[in-house]
């Protein structure tokens, strides 16, 4: 089938719907508990309430934001999200005198009260998140007044979507050859790849890059409003910085970030090296940034959709069995949405909710890459199971911090297994060299690039200096310069990729923790070939971890301390290591 099989949740639109309404019948229930959460016997009717709406709220959500993304055209699915997210909006009015209240008790009261109910046991590590946080808890009518405008903070987003992808437009790019291809989202990278001339090359490019300077100035006002909506929540909850409202719920110093920025900004001597070695070897007069999609040494080979599931599934035959059922149950038919269609949400990502079977989306175009992305989303679904397995439902919610390390682990899986799956052909060697390479590039350097630019432009904000494509543009263009080495002035449109990366719309602060995630998935997957004593068990302990701790804990746990340098340090020496490979391949006589 090949496609999701919504009705794990509801057999019908019908349904939905029925159970949308319903959720209707929680808002005055809960509301009837406010100035009575001093009462234990309330205490505990309201948090049961609240748990069992939680139960039904995620089978809605999950419902209405699968659809939308399979078809961001379609009005009627958008329609549905829209309703989802004005319920939440409303729940949140609703219980915006919960977190006071609580916080009114005092943390020993709130303890023993836990104590006493092991039934509340989950709560235990939230309630000591919200007594953490407490200097970042308003007084009820200002928790209250700021519920009202949730909406709108979030408008930032849904503006970027509507222009991004509900009103995209598919563009035709006729070809030296004569040929006419139909350039989007989902198929222009491989495109690049594969098309005749580099002039064929600049024509794909532009043809997807083209739409965001066409559009420069309304992407800059909704990046403005996104940083403006995060300004006015930092000012209303008395945080010191933008980066600290993101790092502060997770109890992350704001030294991981600059430590990641500072050694991926000043060790990137082998990034440019790689880029010289790609010139001359592909015999270019200069190399743009698209131009890393051309492949060092060429293979005509695709992947189905099958094949590269069984690539995957014989790269892990050496883990434990359960690991391995568990990465065949999340690539089970009916939870994965494999190929890309018309209104389809770019890209790839894995979504779960508590105590449900998570679901992959793809846009697979029978690609080596796209084999990768297949291992990559299965890693974050099996993170889900292994959560799942491990915790109660409101521990089951794993960190964007950590997400990233399952993943990237079962990237690295995939990588050696088809370095060692036998005797390796030079290209293919060059082959593999570069996509391990590529890797490092694009999960480690490139989104600290794309982190270092927020940092930059929140820095502007908290300022209250001026925003606008121009000046989001020229802090671009001296990032490619300090990072890659490269000139993206001379490609026309490809500085205007801060609107091309929906995160930075979508979640700001996030892209960082990519990188992040790989210096930790490397540190421990190097443990686990090196047959280090409990590596693998470790692993999976963090998995099933989920979010029953701080994810510096988890990490630490696990043997990862990203208070230091030396963690993101041991990336840019692996780089360095496969550079030095590489050119020494390429120098080598058939």
């Amino acid at each position: 089938m090949n496609k999701w099989d919504l009705s794990y949740f509801f057999a019908n639109d019908e349904e939905f719907e029925k159970a949308l309404e319903g959720l209707n019948d929680y808002l005055p229930k809960l509301s009837s508990y406010k100035g009575q959460l001093s009462d234990e016997a309330k205490l505990k009717e309201y948090l049961l309430l609240s748990d069992e709406l939680e139960t039904k709220l995620y089978k809605v959500y999950q419902y209405a934001h699968l659809k939308s993304d399979l078809n961001k055209k379609n009005v009627e699915n958008a329609s549905k999200m829209s309703k989802v997210t004005m319920f939440l909006a409303l729940l949140g009015q609703t219980t915006s005198f919960e977190s006071p209240e609580i916080l009114s008790l005092g943390k020993k009261k709130v303890t023993e009260f836990i104590d006493n109910n092991p039934e509340f046991e989950a709560y235990r590590f939230l309630m000591e998140k919200l007594f953490r946080g407490n200097k970042h808890v308003l007084k009820e009518r200002e928790e209250k007044l700021l519920s009202y405008y949730s909406p709108v903070m979030r408008e930032g987003s849904e503006l970027y979507s509507k222009l991004a992808v509900a009103d995209g437009k598919v563009k035709t790019v006729k070809l030296s050859n004569g040929e006419k291809v139909a350039v989007t989202q989902g198929n222009w990278r491989s495109l690049i790849a594969d098309v005749p001339t580099a002039a064929d090359r600049k024509k794909v490019f532009e043809a997807i890059f083209g739409a965001y300077e066409e559009n420069k100035n309304t992407y800059a006002e909704i990046y403005n409003l996104v940083m403006k909506s995060e300004m006015a929540s930092v000012q209303a909850r008395n945080y010191s910085s933008i980066l600290e409202s993101h790092l502060f719920g997770n109890n992350i110093p704001t030294t991981v970030f600059t430590n990641l920025v500072d050694v991926a900004g000043k060790h990137n001597k082998s990034v440019k090296k790689y880029y010289k070695l790609r010139k001359k070897y592909l015999g270019l007069k200069s190399h743009y940034s698209y131009d890393r999609f051309l492949q060092l040494a060429h293979s005509d080979k695709k992947y189905s959709y099958e094949e590269g599931k069984e690539l995957f599934f014989k790269s892990i035959e050496n883990t434990p069995a359960d690991f391995q059922a568990k990465a065949r149950e999340v690539l089970r038919d009916g939870f994965v949405d494999v190929y890309e269609q018309d209104g389809k949400r770019s890209g790839a990502y894995s979504s779960s909710v508590s105590d449900s079977h998570p679901f992959i989306l793809l846009n697979y175009t029978d690609t080596l890459d796209d084999v990768f992305t297949l291992a990559h989303e299965a890693g974050h679904s099996m993170h889900s199971l292994y959560s799942q397995e491990a915790q109660p439902a409101k521990l089951q919610h794993y960190t964007i911090f950590v997400a990233e390390i399952a993943s990237t682990f079962n990237e690295h899986m995939l990588l050696d297994y088809l370095i060692k799956s036998g005797n390796t052909t030079k290209s293919e060697k060059i082959m593999l060299l570069q996509k391990a390479i590529d890797e490092i590039l694009s999960t480690f350097y490139r989104q600290t690039l794309f982190a270092n630019y927020e940092y930059t432009v929140s820095k502007m904000v908290e300022e209250n200096k001026p925003i606008n494509h121009e000046i989001l543009s020229g802090i671009m263009v001296d990032l490619y310069k300090q990072y890659y080495g490269i000139d993206i002035t001379k490609e026309k449109v490809k500085q205007y990729v801060w609107a091309y990366i929906p995160h930075m719309f979508y979640t700001p602060f996030y892209v960082y923790q990519y990188a992040t995630s790989f210096a930790a998935s490397f540190a421990l997957y190097s443990a686990v070939k090196e047959n280090k004593p409990n590596a693998f068990e470790n692993y999976i302990n963090l998995l099933k971890s989920g979010g029953s701790k701080y994810p510096m804990e988890q990490a630490r746990l696990a043997g990862i301390d990203f208070n230091k340098k030396e963690t993101f340090m041991a990336v840019v020496r692996r780089l360095d290591e496969l550079v030095k490979i590489l050119e020494e391949t390429l120098a080598e006589e058939e």
